[in-house]
C-alpha cells in the first residue's frame, strides 16, 4: 500500500510519486459527475502532495467533442470550488488533455492511440496506462473490448497496461460472468482493478493490522468470546438524482454484494500466510465460502427489507421513496435491508453477524462493531446484580474513523458502583502529514499495481452466489407477508429490524 512517511507521528510508510512508474491514466466519461467530483479532486490531491508519478499525464475521454483547453474550462466550472481554489489548480491542470471518443467507434480508438504515443515521446509516460471507466456500467464490455480491439491492452516491452472498473460488477452471477468473460477477452486478471472505494478507508484498511499485529485480540476473536457481530451502513440521504440507477439496483445491490460483504470478510477472516494481495484475497474468498446459504428461506434465515415513506430528517420533512422522482407510486425496490448471516466454519460457528443498511435513516454512519459475550461468572453480583455490560469494540468508519473500546470501571466513592468507559483512538489524530481519501488511495495502488484491497473475480461470483436467492425473491414479488415492509424517514428500518439496529448502534 502506498502511504506517506510521517516523520513526526513515527511510522514507518512509504511513498514519493518519483518512486512510481511514469504513466498515462486514462479517464472515460471524463464529463461526467463521477471524474467532476471524485477523480480530478483527487489526483489534484495527489499532483499537491508529490505523490503522482513524475512525469504522469491525464487524459478525459468522453462523447463530447472538445479540445484540452474546453475539457479545462469545463472541470473549472464542474469540479467542488475548493478544488477549483486549489493553490496548484492551474499548475495541475496543464497535465491533464482530452480526447473525444464515441464508445462504439474503433476509429476513435485508433486516434486515441496516436495521441497515447504521442504523450509517452513528449512526456516521457514509458507505454504505462490506466484506463479508469467511470461510466455506467453497461459501457464496461464494450470499452474494454473496444480498448483489446486497438491494442491498448497490450504489455507490450517495459510498458503496462491496467483497467479499473466501478462496483456494481454485474447485477447478478450471470451477468458477473459474462462481464469477467468480456473483460478477459482483452485484459488478464492482474490487470483488471475492481474498485470498492470502502476498502480504501483508513479505518477498513486497518482491520487486518488491528487483528494480526497485536496480541490482544486474536486470542478472543472467535465464537468462545464473541456474541455477535454489526456490520451498519446507514445514509440519512434518499435517492437524490440516482432514481434510475437505484430503481434496477436496490439496496442489496448497492450496498451488500459489495462493501458489507468485503467488510463481513476482513473482520472473519483467518490469517494470511504473509501480507499479500494474493494470500489476503484467499482468505477473504474461503469465507465466502463459508457463508450458510438462505436454503428454505425460513422466518429464521428471511432478511428484514423495508422501503421509506415520508418522515422527518434534521427536523426538515422529506417525501416517501416512491414520491421521489423518477420512482413509479407502486415500486417495490427495497430501500433498507437487515440479514442475519452466518458462517459455517470451526471460528465463528452460531455466531451471528448482522448486517444492514438504509437510506433515510437518522443519520450517516457507517461502523463495524465486535460485541463480546459477558463475563462467564459475576462474583458482584450479590452488589450489582446480574447486569453488567459485556466489553464492546468498535471500529468507526463515518462520520470518524476511529476504534473505540469499551470496558467496566469503579465509580470513585465510598460504594460498588460501576461505570462504562471508552478507550478511543481518532485516525486523525497525531499525525503531520496529509490525509488521503479513498479515491487517491484507490488511485495510487492502482499505479503501483498493488490489488490488496481490490475485488478478485472469484470473491465477486461467491458474493453474488449468496445474495442471488435473495434479489430472484425480490423480484418475483413472492415475499408475501414477510415481504416489504416501510418506515418512515428517520427511523432506523422497519420495526422487526429497529431494535438490533439501534442496540448496534447506541
Amino acid at each position: 500500500m502506498a502511504v506517506f512517511n510521517y516523520a513526526e507521528s513515527g511510522a514507518t510508510c512509504l511513498i514519493n510519486g518519483a518512486d512510481l512508474d511514469p504513466c498515462t491514466i486514462v479517464i472515460f466519461g471524463a464529463t461526467g459527475d463521477l471524474a467532476a467530483k471524485k477523480l480530478i479532486p483527487a489526483l489534484l490531491n495527489l499532483h499537491g502532495n508529490r505523490t503522482l508519478p513524475r512525469p504522469c499525464v491525464i487524459v478525459g475521454c468522453g462523447r463530447t467533442p472538445l479540445d484540452d483547453e474546453g475539457f479545462r474550462q469545463r472541470l473549472q466550472k464542474n469540479c467542488p470550488e475548493e478544488t477549483r481554489q486549489h493553490a496548484l489548480w492551474d499548475e495541475f491542470l496543464q497535465k491533464v488533455h482530452y480526447q473525444a471518443v464515441r464508445y462504439d467507434d474503433p476509429d476513435d480508438y485508433q486516434k486515441l492511440v496516436t495521441r497515447l504515443k504521442e504523450f509517452d515521446e513528449s512526456a516521457g509516460t514509458a507505454g504505462n496506462r490506466i484506463f479508469d471507466l467511470a461510466v455506467p456500467p453497461s459501457l464496461y464490455p464494450m470499452i474494454a473490448t473496444r480498448l483489446g480491439g486497438a491494442g491498448l491492452a497490450e504489455e507490450a516491452g517495459s510498458g503496462w497496461s491496467r483497467i479499473v472498473v466501478e462496483k456494481p460488477f454485474g447485477r447478478d452471477l450471470a451477468s458477473a460472468r459474462q462481464l469477467d468473460m468480456v473483460l478477459h477477452q482483452s485484459f488478464t486478471e492482474q490487470q483488471i482493478f475492481r474498485i470498492d472505494h470502502y476498502l480504501a478507508k483508513e479505518t477498513v484498511q486497518n482491520v487486518i493490522l488491528l487483528r494480526f499485529a497485536n496480541a490482544l485480540f486474536e486470542p478472543l476473536w472467535n465464537r468462545n468470546y464473541i456474541d455477535y457481530v454489526g456490520i451498519v451502513a446507514a445514509e440519512s440521504v434518499g435517492v437524490e438524482s440516482r432514481a434510475g440507477y437505484y430503481e434496477e439496483a436496490g439496496v442489496i445491490r448497492d450496498m451488500f454484494q459489495n462493501h458489507l460483504l468485503q467488510l463481513l470478510a476482513l473482520i472473519a477472516m483467518e490469517p494470511p500466510s504473509v501480507y499479500s494481495a494474493e494470500r489476503v484475497r484467499d482468505e477473504k474468498t474461503k469465507v465466502f465460502r463459508s457463508l450458510r446459504p438462505f436454503s428454505g428461506l425460513d422466518s429464521g434465515s428471511m432478511p428484514v427489507l423495508g422501503q421509506y415513506a415520508k418522515g422527518v430528517i434534521d427536523g426538515a420533512p422529506v417525501v416517501g421513496y416512491r414520491q421521489e422522482s423518477g420512482v413509479g407510486p407502486n415500486s417495490t425496490t427495497p430501500t433498507f435491508a437487515m440479514m442475519k448471516v452466518f458462517i459455517d466454519n470451526w471460528r465463528w460457528n452460531g455466531v451471528p453477524f448482522y448486517l444492514a443498511s438504509g437510506k433515510r435513516l437518522p443519520r450517516k454512519d457507517t461502523r463495524m462493531v465486535i460485541q463480546f459475550k459477558g463475563v462467564p461468572h459475576s462474583l458482584f453480583r450479590d452488589v450489582l446484580g446480574e447486569g453488567i455490560s459485556a466489553n464492546r469494540l468498535t471500529l468507526g468508519i463515518f462520520p470518524e474513523e476511529e476504534i473505540q473500546l469499551s470496558f467496566q470501571t469503579k465509580v470513585p466513592g465510598p460504594r460498588i458502583c460501576l461505570r462504562n468507559r471508552t478507550l478511543n483512538f481518532k485516525y486523525s489524530d497525531d499525525v503531520a502529514g496529509p490525509k488521503q481519501v479513498a479515491y487517491e488511495k484507490v488511485l495510487v495502488d492502482c499505479i503501483q499495481g498493488e490489488q490488496m484491497f481490490f475485488w478478485r473475480q472469484d470473491g465477486v461470483e461467491l458474493a453474488w452466489e449468496f445474495l442471488d436467492p435473495i434479489l430472484e425473491i425480490c423480484e418475483a414479488c413472492t415475499l408475501g407477508n414477510q415481504g416489504l415492509e416501510t418506515y418512515r424517514a428517520g427511523e432506523w428500518g422497519p420495526q422487526s429490524a429497529g431494535e438490533w439496529i439501534s442496540r448496534i448502534m447506541s
